[in-house]
């Protein structure tokens, strides 16, 4: 997986072909080097929606390049603008791979607990067709969305948890929002590119163990948590990549995910000199099982 910034002059100057100070009345094509925004006919994230995202009609977006590269899926950063208003959403497209190319090398384990309606369609899952990854495909992004939906909702009424907020799902295309700078485009570090004092890396680890409690609190595991896939954002944890998400409930493995998130992600504060009962991996476990349900 790789990151990138996307190039700064991207960000300077006025929108292509002065988008900004044109009408999009009356225009059947928007300007040269954008698209019309793909609110309308997509699914939407969740109420109270944030005033910055931008729901006109007349909104159009332009892509500024690649954020992040990775086996399922890449991610594009898009300033979504109205013309003439200055009003910007600055969101990070993330697009998963079509059944040709994604990899489905450890989809199982999270997709048990999980069932679509047609047995059809759960036996082309089960045997990896091409219509069957399709359909995983597609699975994954609405399982993200609806994740991140879920989680987002929490974090605006408790704070203990960060996510970035869904703004839009159309096929296997999830529009989000940009964790970073919406000036430069440079995203948030990950939480393994973070280096701070002892007091920094005590007061992170809290955040994480507030944001597991949280998500065992809903019966869910991240699935896949790590240093890699969190982002530190103005001092705070912003959890990313759930399209793996567990019901600790449903699948069977339900605790083994969640006791592997909190061994992966403690094994890394524990290396930065956070110490051990501090973390006590064993007793954080054990609470989030009966934070969960699961004893």
């Amino acid at each position: 997986m790789t990151r990138g910034r996307v190039p700064a002059a991207s960000f300077e100057g006025p929108h292509p072909s002065g988008a900004d100070a044109a009408s999009p009345a009356g225009l059947d094509t928007p300007p040269p080097g954008t698209e019309w925004s793909t609110w309308e006919g997509s699914l939407h994230g969740p109420d109270p929606r944030p005033d910055w995202v931008r729901t006109e009609a007349g909104a159009v977006d332009t892509e500024l390049g690649v954020v992040k590269t990775g086996k399922e899926a890449d991610v594009f950063l898009v300033r979504r603008h109205l013309p003439g208003t200055g009003e910007v959403s600055m969101l990070a497209a993330k697009r998963y791979r079509d059944g040709g190319h994604r990899m489905f090398h450890r989809d199982a384990g999270y997709l048990e607990g999980r069932r679509v309606r047609r047995s059809r369609e759960m036996r082309a899952m089960t045997r990896r067709t091409a219509y069957g990854k399709e359909l995983i495909a597609g699975q994954w992004a609405a399982a993200e969305f609806d994740a991140l939906g879920r989680l987002w909702r929490i974090g605006a009424e408790t704070g203990l948890v960060r996510v970035p907020y869904p703004v839009q799902l159309l096929g296997t295309e999830l529009m989000l929002e940009f964790i970073g700078d919406w000036q430069t485009g440079v995203a948030a570090p990950r939480l393994a590119q973070v280096r701070t004092d002892p007091a920094g890396y005590a007061d992170l680890w809290r955040q994480m163990v507030d944001a597991l409690s949280t998500l065992a609190r809903a019966q869910v595991a991240h699935g896949d948590l790590s240093p890699y896939n969190t982002l530190v954002c103005g001092g705070r944890l912003v959890l990313i990549d759930l399209p793996q998400i567990v019901d600790v409930i449903a699948n069977p493995r339900g605790a083994e995910f969640l006791d592997r998130d909190v061994r992966t992600v403690a094994a890394w504060f524990a290396a930065r000199g956070v110490p051990p009962e501090t973390i006590d991996v064993d007793g954080l476990a054990e609470r989030l099982r009966a934070e969960a349900g699961l004893r």
